[in-house]
């Protein structure tokens, strides 16, 4: 026992003497001590109630004899951080999050841990914790808030952002726009589609690190609570046997997650999560693996933003159970990984058959290919990220027109202010993961695009990252980034850019004379940064190897 650190022992006495001024009993310090690891907070919606569910999960761990030590974390929601200089914050704060769980849990060791994240980094962050920290963990999230409701028809929140690009082109009215800000997030929990958050907790689940329905279940049913509970005991369950993440977290449950991440056409982010989680499992994991993955697992479900079938509805399907079974039918799974309660053929086994419509048949998918493509060319020598699965079919080859802009603002300026036509590629630079710094989202200008109606005629490009709300052909992740001296830098107005997903390429129609005059010619743009950020910049990986930190 990790916590015989503080209880066993003479010379512990003074661990003790602490110990019980918080009122722990004699036969308490000799039972299994457990971190209730927590990310709730009052002002993040998919967080606000992580108190209640906490309560569950110690209730689970008192039942089964353990006793629950819970602390917090620090949690950014990325709606509330978009479009100013917060959600430069958001994908840095993942580091930020590991590393202090890895200070609580090496400071005050205790035997196993129960993570209870919801939202984007919050997810990733504390799965990098339990892999470095390797003692037996097991994960229930908040679940994803249900389904909102304007003018008779279910939204999800990046309905809100298309709806102020709509207003702007004269499509509907102020109080239209305040209909989607009412009814659009109606209750706790992560937003409603197959956004990052909700991307991140189903792959949670694929992985083998959390029980099943943990991906799905509404935040305000019974039924999370249940699972919450079950979690809690679960846990001491995984300590008597001695199961850690390093048994769970392996190279076949990670493909495992990439092929239910494919066929659910989840977030673009989770390609940098899964990155990072890799890494810390000390298991090889490079954008060549995730492509080969995307090449062959097709796409069953096609989930908001890309559609109006909500988490929900896949969760009444039979949720990532039903989508691993159906993946299991063309050998796309390890049956024989173990998971947290059992091996991936026992969850198989036990869960629904795809009904066909929220969870197609393996033989009559959305798509032939995964939600997620990697594409290379001179524009991304070490590659680029699209979510494919949310990309008209008009849009997936072409050739268009570079508009550069050097931030996320000025883009989103010029797309409301009519400054973008059919045909233009709209050019996002010195957002990476250095350039950002922090590699921010870009959900407004994506939205703002599909707002005005050019969605089927205007692609995006950048070096930093996309919501998993955004839709459209929207290309992220570029790396080399623009900070770095990627080919991105030296884009200019008029340049023509092809994009052809189907082909994987991403090129610059520019002969290389002209491109090394404009490397001669042209400065790269240096941001001046301070205190976390400015530590963070020096210190980050490229988006390729997941925008991690460097030893």
């Amino acid at each position: 026992m990790r916590s015989e650190q503080l209880t066993k022992g003479i010379e512990r006495a003074p661990h003790r003497a602490l110990l019980k001024s918080l009122g722990l009993t004699d036969g308490e310090m000799k039972k299994p001590f457990i971190a209730v690891v927590c990310a709730a907070s009052d002002y993040v919606p998919g967080h606000t109630h992580l108190h209640e569910i906490s309560r569950a999960v110690k209730d689970g761990i008192r039942n089964a004899g353990g006793v629950p030590f819970e602390f917090f974390t620090i949690g950014v929601c990325d709606g509330l951080a978009m479009n100013h200089k917060g959600m430069r914050y958001s994908l840095a704060s993942r580091e930020l999050i590991a590393d202090s769980i890895e200070v609580m849990l090496t400071a005050h060791p205790l035997d196993a841990a129960v993570f209870i994240p919801n939202c984007d980094k919050i997810v990733p962050g504390m799965l990098m914790a339990a892999a470095r920290l390797n003692i037996p963990s097991a994960f229930v999230s908040g679940g994803p808030m249900n389904a909102g409701k304007v003018g008779g028809k279910r939204v999800g929140y990046s309905e809100i952002y298309e709806a102020i690009g709509k207003f702007k082109n004269g499509g509907i009215s102020e109080s239209d726009v305040r209909d989607f800000e009412d009814n659009a997030c109606p209750t706790c929990g992560s937003c409603a589609g197959m956004y990052t958050a909700n991307s991140m907790n189903c792959l949670t689940e694929a992985l083998g690190m959390a029980l099943p329905f943990n991906g799905t279940l509404p935040a305000v049913t019974a039924a999370r609570r249940r699972l919450a509970k079950e979690t809690g005991e679960l846990v001491m369950e995984l300590y008597g046997n001695d199961i850690k993440p390093s048994d769970i977290i392996t190279k076949e449950n990670i493909f495992n997650a990439l092929a239910a991440d494919m066929a659910i056409g989840a977030s673009s982010n989770t390609v940098l999560h899964l990155l990072a989680v890799a890494r810390e499992a000390g298991t090889p994991l490079t954008l060549d693996d995730i492509d080969e993955i995307g090449r062959r697992v097709p796409q069953l479900c096609r989930l908001n933003p890309a559609s109006d079938v909500f988490i929900e509805d896949l969760d009444a399907a039979g949720g990532i159970g039903a989508v691993m079974c159906e993946l299991s039918k063309a050998d796309l799974i390890f049956l024989n990984a173990r998971t947290v309660s059992g091996t991936q053929y026992e969850r198989v086994k036990a869960a629904r058959y795809a009904d066909g419509t929220v969870i197609r048949h393996i033989k009559n998918p959305v798509r032939d290919d995964g939600g997620i493509a990697v594409l290379r060319g001179n524009l991304a020598e070490e590659g680029a990220v699209v979510k494919q699965g949310a990309v008209l079919p008009e849009m997936m080859r072409f050739t268009g027109t570079a508009k550069v802009f050097d931030s996320e603002q000025g883009a989103v300026d010029a797309i409301l202010n009519d400054k973008i036509t059919a045909g233009d590629v709209v050019v996002i630079r010195y957002e990476g993961p250095k350039g950002g710094p922090g590699m921010p989202e870009m959900l407004a200008p994506t939205a703002a695009i599909a707002g005005k109606g050019l969605d089927g005629a205007v692609a995006l490009l950048t070096d930093g990252r996309f919501s998993g709300a955004s839709r459209g052909a929207a290309v992220g992740h570029v790396s080399p980034e623009a900070a770095a001296g990627g080919l991105i830098a030296y884009v200019n107005d008029g340049d023509k850019i092809g994009i052809d997903i189907p082909g994987r390429r991403l090129e610059l129609f520019l002969d290389g004379s002209a491109i090394s005059e404009r490397k001669e010619k042209q400065v790269i743009k240096k941001k001046e940064t301070a205190g976390y950020l400015g530590r963070y910049s020096k210190a980050v990986t490229q988006a390729h190897a997941g925008a991690v930190l460097n030893d």
